[in-house]
């Protein structure tokens, strides 16, 4: 699998981002790699599935729209299965990940041994671009991989990251039931029951507040701990 001949199907849910699902486009357009961009708005009620049905029509390959708000989740289950490419990547639509890192994200699947299945991106492995995060969203997030890696016997330094990277034919061979952030832990959890063989690569973060749209919060957290439980241990 070369490089070049890659296509990678970029999945970005969108929920009221009005002021930045143009941009998320335009970088992951311009990412370097082949793409494959599939948007699914999950009910946007801001002015964002007016921009999708306009302007930004022609930029996206596949654009879906949800009635109402499911949750991230659910719009990742439309978007893997509408995935054509060789591999699939989230794609958050906020500005908090940069596209041009899905260049170092393919190298597993393609370089030395080329056997991965999955690539995550890790925020945590810092020998990239890192904007300081707040101290209790980081200690969160810590905690919520500590937890995953205990019960899935996994040593990831970031589980709840976005950029998780994997073949298509894995990701459209899980049955994901999680409509909200309960994607990442579930998602952790099946791929290390079925013995996914997954690497880390460090990505640059730039993460935004809640007061610039940052939408996870404590109920996500705790949603995330019975997940862990619940896929690890009792969904069989």
């Amino acid at each position: 699998m070369d490089k070049e001949d890659l296509v990678i199907s970029v999945v970005i849910p969108c929920y009221n981002e009005v002021d930045h699902i143009a941009n998320v486009i335009d970088r992951v357009r311009n990412c370097g790699l082949q793409t494959e961009i599939i948007v699914v708005d999950d009910g946007s009620t801001d002015g964002t599935r007016e921009l999708l049905r306009g302007e930004l029509r022609d930029k996206a390959d596949k654009i879906y729209f949800h009635k109402r708000n499911f949750g991230k989740g659910a719009a990742l289950r439309h978007g893997f299965q509408a995935a054509k490419g060789d591999l699939v990547i989230v794609q958050d639509s906020d500005l908090e990940y940069d596209p041009k890192d899905f260049m170092r994200m393919v190298e597993p699947f393609i370089y030395g041994a080329a056997d991965a299945d999955v690539v995550y991106g890790s925020r945590y492995a810092r020998n990239n671009r890192f904007r300081v995060d707040g101290f209790y969203h980081e200690f969160g997030n810590k905690f919520l991989t500590l937890c995953s890696n205990l019960c899935s016997n996994l040593s990831l330094t970031d589980m709840e990251t976005c950029y998780k990277m994997f073949r298509r034919d894995v990701i459209q061979s899980v049955n994901l039931k999680e409509n909200r952030f309960g994607f990442e832990p579930e998602i952790t959890a099946k791929i290390a029951k079925r013995h996914c063989r997954i690497y880390e690569v460090p990505i640059s973060y730039h993460p935004r507040t809640f007061e610039e749209g940052k939408k996870i919060g404590v109920r996500d957290a705790f949603r995330a701990i019975w997940c862990i439980i619940k896929y690890n241990f009792i969904d069989r």
